[in-house]
């Protein structure tokens, strides 16, 4: 009782249906002792104080609505990113010691969101330092195997030439290891910015098809396109051709001489998808919970180049969009991975 009348509004509403009770008592008391009084008005008195009590708790619980609706609106701009909004507390009372600690709870989470920034800040610029570390030594090891092949090719030393193309495409592997890690890294860090805008996705998708139509051809597999030619999608074009471009390498990296890669768009309701399927070997049921984990390799896989970045890579991509990706697959018979993407103007 006592932690009930520190609430200001509710002790000035206690004390006022205290005094109104008592006003009547004392109205009926007068009343009754007056034995001409007309029995209408003993009638009346009950009646008129309970309307006087409904009126006292009506403007009461008002009030506190339009408390809790004040409260409310100040929660929803912080939610919408005014990280000053703060409910008014400085009266005493339950609710007021509840909208205080919701106060401190948006403190604490502005201290938390300030300490990410400044630690995802040192993040993005650590990333950088190794980018530009790892970066130099590769671009010289790559002119230094150059030097090599032009002298082994001029003197026609064959083991020498050998040698230098499989330290090429080591080379050329690390290089994709350390793109792949940093990519992902950023997106951990939440460092890389999406810049959305309206794209053809047929053009996105004849980009990714033209990237790995060389090595298609020259293992004797092929990328098929089919979807609508008109439709657009809201999306960073850079990151999505290269998720797609990711999936459909790993497609080329599990298929055989005379397999189909197929890219498939399309919009259904407010959704755009995007399905890349193959023919190919298929992925082992005890493996697919696994193929986006960072560095995962198959043990049933016969793929040697692998590195185990693509996939997940990919992935961060989709959810950066706000989507979704899924993965069905039978073995001997093909893989089938969906992107799906919810249309914002839809939403």
């Amino acid at each position: 009782m006592r932690k009930l009348l520190t609430n200001s509004k509710i002790k000035s509403l206690f004390l006022r249906i205290l005094f109104c009770t008592l006003l009547f008592e004392t109205g009926m008391i007068v009343l009754l002792s007056l034995r001409s009084a007309p029995a209408a008005y003993l009638l009346c008195l009950p009646v008129l104080m309970g309307a006087v009590t409904a009126f006292f708790c009506y403007r009461f619980f008002r009030e506190q609505e339009q408390i809790i609706e004040d409260a409310a609106e100040k929660v929803r701009e912080y939610i919408s990113g005014n990280r000053e909004a703060r409910i008014e507390c400085s009266e005493e009372g339950e609710w007021y010691r509840l909208f205080h600690e919701v106060n401190a709870l948006a403190a604490i989470l502005n201290a938390k969101a300030e300490n990410e920034g400044r630690a995802r800040a040192a993040l993005k610029n650590t990333i950088s330092d190794i980018s530009h570390q790892l970066k130099t030594p590769l671009a010289a090891l790559n002119i230094y195997n150059g030097i090599i092949q032009t002298e082994a090719e001029a003197k026609e030393l064959s083991e020498v030439q050998e040698f230098s193309a499989l330290s090429e495409q080591e080379l050329d592997r690390i290089e994709t290891l350390v793109q792949n890690l940093l990519k992902i890294a950023k997106f951990d860090a939440g460092t890389i910015a999406i810049e959305r805008k309206s794209e053809n996705l047929a053009e996105m998708m004849a980009d990714v098809r033209k990237r790995f139509l060389f090595r298609a051809t020259q293992e004797g597999k092929e990328i098929a396109l089919a979807g609508s030619e008109s439709l657009s999608f809201f999306c960073d074009r850079y990151w999505i051709v290269e998720a797609v471009g990711n999936i459909v390498k790993n497609a080329l990296d599990h298929t055989d001489s005379g397999d189909v890669v197929r890219i498939i768009w399309g919009q259904s309701a407010s959704v755009v998808h995007i399905t890349v399927q193959d023919n190919g070997k298929g992925i082992c049921p005890e493996d697919l919970h696994h193929i986006f984990k960072r560095f995962y390799r198959s043990r049933y896989s016969k793929d040697t180049q692998g590195i185990g970045l693509g996939l997940p890579l990919a992935k961060s991509v989709v959810e950066a969009h706000n989507g979704t990706i899924e993965v069905d697959s039978w073995l001997g018979e093909g893989t089938a991975f969906d992107l799906s993407f919810l249309i914002p103007t839809k939403m």
